[in-house]
């Protein structure tokens, strides 16, 4: 995963946590579940993200395409 896209969604997941916290906060039930929301989205870009690049590093290993010295 690139260094962008773990600021991504390190920001998605803060955004949502600030969201959720603001609803709770005030009593803003919508406010609070678009928080939660938000977050879930950015764990899920992160998993994905995770997922294709131990599929890719398991296909380079395959290809002999390991980058170990």
């Amino acid at each position: 995963m690139s260094t962008d896209e773990k600021f991504e969604n390190s920001k998605d997941k803060l955004g949502g946590q600030a969201k959720e916290g603001l609803g709770k906060l005030t009593g803003d039930k919508e406010t609070q579940a678009e928080g939660q929301a938000q977050q879930g989205k950015a764990d899920a870009k992160d998993k994905l993200q995770d997922a294709r690049d131990t599929a890719k590093g398991a296909l380079d290993g395959l290809r002999g395409q390991d980058k170990k010295d």
